[in-house]
Parts: C-alpha cells; structure tokens; sequence
C-alpha cells in the first residue's frame, strides 16, 4: 500500500513540475485535451424518465479540472466544451449539440464551477474544506442549470428543483466527495513542491 502511496505521490509531483513551466499554447492544448475529456464523458449517462435532465459523469470531471488545470484553464476547458458544441461539434450528452436546450445552464454552470474549484481549494488541508469547496462548486452548477431551465421549459420554482436538482443530489455528493480525496492527494504534493522552492 505504501508504495503504491509512493507512486500516485511521484506521479502529481511530477505533473505540476512540468505544468508549471508549460508555454500557453500547450497549456491551452491541454485545456482543450479536458474539453474532449468533460465531451466523452458526458456520453456515458442514464436519461431519467422524468426529467430532461440526464445523469452523466460530467460533473466530476468538472470539478478534477479545476484541481488540474486551476482556475483560469479549467473556465477556459469548459468555454471550449460549451462554445464547440454550440457550433456543432455532438459532444453534450447522447451525441447532441446547439444552445437551446434543456441542460445549456448546466454546462454555463461548469465554467463557474470548475474556475471557484481551481481558485479556492488551495488553501485549506481540512478533507472536510475539501468537501464543502467541491459541494459548493455543485451547487454552482445547480443554479446555473435550474435558473436556464426554468426559462426555457417555463417551470415554476418548485418543478425546477424536483426535476433540475433533487434526483441529482445522492449521485452528485459521491462525485464530490471522489473529487475532494483525490484532489487532497493531488494539493498535498503539490504543497510539497512549493515547500521545497
């Protein structure tokens, strides 16, 4: 078990070595390599009956953006992934693409969500912090995707949250909480790096 500890350890610290020193345009590279990565995921989902809202794995990797590629990369990977699939590209869930559609909030949500990720879970050790900042970046993502659904199914407020937010919430927790150790295990090293400059 140690040295499996060791490895994953070796591993961050050597991927925040080199992304420090990163040019932008590869840096911008890897921002759009997550865009594919958030795309992919979302066509792995389960469509519930009744709600337009699908569950997908999204989300977490939203969040593991912030942790990998900060604040403003993160924002920008998912700009891309929103931006492309308004022009076309069928990367939102179950291959579709084009802004007017039920789940657009959600996705102007990952932008927010993964840019407050990559800005605030920095500065705290606590696993607790940790699980509130991801938490808090879910709940980002909620406003935004119950605020555009409202509007463009015309619910009222009561219909939003029990089709746009309360199914989602056990599911979303785990991906939190997932998000939160492995992105503790990712800051210790790269804490680690810093102390050593």
């Amino acid at each position: 078990m140690k040295e499996i500890t060791k490895k994953w350890d070796f591993i961050w610290e050597n991927y925040y070595e080199k992304l420090e020193y990163l040019s932008l345009a590869k840096k911008i590279s890897i921002s759009l390599l997550f865009a594919l990565i958030i795309g992919i995921s979302g066509q792995i989902y389960i469509k519930l009956p009744f709600t337009p809202v699908p569950l997908t794995l999204q989300v977490f990797f939203v969040l593991l953006s912030g942790i990998l590629l900060g604040s403003n990369f993160s924002a920008l990977s998912n700009i891309f992934y929103l931006l492309f699939g308004i022009l076309g590209i069928n990367w939102f869930f179950a291959s579709s693409s084009g802004f007017f559609r039920p789940t657009t909030g959600y996705i102007i949500g990952f932008i927010f969500s993964s840019y407050f990720v990559g800005k605030y879970f920095f500065f705290r050790k606590s696993k607790i912090y940790s699980f509130l900042i991801m938490f808090s970046a879910v709940l980002i993502i909620y406003i935004f995707g119950c605020l555009f659904l409202s509007v463009f199914l015309k619910f009222n407020f009561k219909k939003t949250i029990l089709l746009g937010v309360l199914p989602f919430i056990p599911f979303d927790l785990v991906k939190a909480y997932l998000a939160g150790i492995i992105g503790n295990s990712i800051m210790r090293n790269k804490r680690r790096n810093y102390e050593r400059i």
